[in-house]
């Protein structure tokens, strides 16, 4: 996987014949570096580009090391890819947090002439001799002139996706509210608490940055909740909660910071073909309660190799099978 090998492209699918949450009735085509793949409504970006076999999504940023999907949220760190092009483009998005849409166009970044082929690899052959400080203690020689001549040279190789100089016409928006109860993560436990609080009555805003809430809940036939089955159980509390007028459920919503004051910010997320639509809410929101139910992420295992593709979090193996009936590396 390494410089001056060209890794084959898996074209296999890796979906199983039946399951997850996905609409297999409304099949959406997209393409990762103008690739033609399939996915289904329901999918994430992630999920549908390893039911397609792919595996290698980019590429790392010093040593250009090959990565793949390593999770399945937002603890992914390795499939950074840009979506859309031109002036609707935008660099290092997380597969994982990305609905599938018909239409979505997806590149990879960090490499050429291609990921599967990258000269930047070369550096993973030279890392004992790029360690820490080495730009610092290499390339100061000669005073700031000669700087100047390096420095044009090692910012172009720095960063990951490019950002581009046009104006989008995509709209973003800024919104106020306020609320009783504000919980944060909508896995089993902050579905309990938004269903013990709508029932009191009170006002309740319920953020989860999934595309759907249910956390582990979420296809979830073997483990029981009140007699039934997990994903009964969330099926039926998602159902009460819409029919209550004092609750508000925003998925794809990540609450990412809290302040003085009981303020929290949130960011709304909306996946769309149209690039002149919305594509981001800001939310500033005060509440007498804040509720923490963000659940918590796996730490991986530590061994020679683990930043290699196919090396997964055994929890993400789980989700891709319940939730999109995608089996990673596994011929169904």
């Amino acid at each position: 996987m390494g410089m001056g090998v060209d890794i084959p492209i898996m074209t296999k699918d890796f979906r199983l014949p039946t399951g997850g949450l996905i609409d297999r009735n409304r099949p959406l085509a997209f393409t990762l570096n103008g690739k033609a793949l399939q996915g289904y409504a329901g999918d994430t970006l992630a999920s549908a580009l390893l039911a397609q076999g792919e595996m290698l999504l980019g590429r790392s940023f010093k040593y250009h090391r090959p990565r793949g999907i390593v999770g399945a949220g937002s603890e992914e760190t390795n499939a950074l890819l840009t979506l859309g092009a031109g002036a609707s483009a935008v660099p290092n998005v997380r597969a994982t947090m990305a609905a599938l849409y018909g239409g979505l166009a997806a590149h990879t970044q960090n490499a050429w002439p291609s990921v599967h082929f990258d000269i930047g690899a070369v550096n993973d052959l030279l890392s004992p001799f790029l360690g820490a400080g080495f730009y610092y203690k290499t390339f100061m020689f000669g005073g700031p002139y000669m700087w100047r001549i390096f420095e044009f040279f090692i910012r172009r190789a720095a960063g990951l996706g490019q950002a581009s100089h046009a104006v989008g016409s995509a709209r973003f928006e800024k919104i106020n509210a306020h609320c009783d109860i504000l919980i944060a993560g909508g896995g089993a436990a902050g579905l309990a608490a938004a269903l013990a609080a709508g029932r009191s009555g009170a006002r309740v805003l319920i953020a989860d940055e999934g595309l759907e809430p249910g956390g582990i809940l979420k296809g979830n036939e073997g483990l029981g909740v009140e007699g039934i089955s997990a994903e009964a159980w969330r099926q039926r509390t998602l159902a009460e909660l819409a029919s209550l007028p004092n609750v508000r459920l925003l998925p794809k919503t990540t609450v990412f910071g809290l302040y003085d004051g009981q303020v929290a910010g949130l960011l709304e997320r909306f996946d769309h073909a149209d690039p002149s639509a919305l594509a981001e809410r800001y939310w500033v929101v005060r509440a007498k309660k804040i509720i923490l139910a963000t659940g918590a992420i796996e730490r991986p295992l530590l061994f020679a190799h683990n930043d290699r593709p196919g090396v997964m979090l055994a929890g993400a193996l789980l989700s891709y099978a319940r939730e999109w009936g995608t089996v990673p590396g596994f011929t169904p």
